[in-house]
């Protein structure tokens, strides 16, 4: 499978805001962001001109890099949240959000979405008592997803699960973490996304 493999911390310096891609690292004085705040490479100081279209591709990148998805799955994505009743910017932000990579990290079963992704990817998880390994999987409200029976003693889940009550859960889920299990209650709303995201400059940039 096809996945971004260079330094995560060049992308956060290139949309000069920190992604949470390396866990508690980006919220240490380690964190790239803090100590280069300006896109990498040897121009990444000179004065740049933004023009609209670069402000929507900008944005573009950083959703992809937020929930780590390429470029041909970020566009089918944006198709099936165009084809979908309602706000299309919302849709796909929800989308996005439904991952079942997504999911494990707002539940607290790690610490990025990385390695969420390759928690599942290692088959992990179960969702609804069947062992899923695809990180694109689409949850639904009322979907159970638990960590299963033999990786419960993995150090990386129970770690961040006791980290849990200091970074807290997204309102349109509810975890048990004694019992190794979150549910997901109802779709998210665009509220409860609190990621600083113009989606509609997304939008604009696919309309064209």
């Amino acid at each position: 499978m096809a996945r971004y493999r260079g330094a995560v911390c060049r992308l956060c310096r290139r949309e000069r805001m920190k992604l949470f891609l390396k866990g508690d690292r980006c919220y240490t004085d380690k964190c790239a962001v803090e100590r280069r705040n300006y896109p990498p490479g040897q121009h990444g100081q000179g004065r740049q001109k933004v023009t609209e279209y670069g402000r929507q591709l900008r944005e573009k990148q950083k959703v992809r890099r937020i929930y780590g998805v390429l470029e041909g799955q970020f566009r089918r994505y944006f198709q099936e949240a165009d084809r979908r009743k309602g706000v299309t910017g919302e849709n796909l932000l929800r989308l996005l959000e439904c991952r079942l990579d997504n999911v494990v990290y707002r539940m607290g079963f790690a610490v990025s979405r990385n390695q969420a992704r390759q928690l599942v990817r290692h088959g992990h998880f179960e969702v609804n008592g069947r062992k899923v390994n695809i990180p694109s999987f689409q949850t639904k409200p009322g979907d159970v997803v638990t960590v299963r029976e033999k990786s419960r003693k993995i150090p990386a889940i129970q770690e961040s699960l006791e980290a849990l009550g200091s970074r807290g859960t997204a309102r349109w889920i509810e975890v048990d973490p004694k019992a190794f299990q979150g549910t997901v209650k109802e779709w998210p709303e665009r509220e409860d996304i609190t990621l600083p995201i113009e989606e509609h400059l997304i939008v604009e940039l696919y309309s064209k």
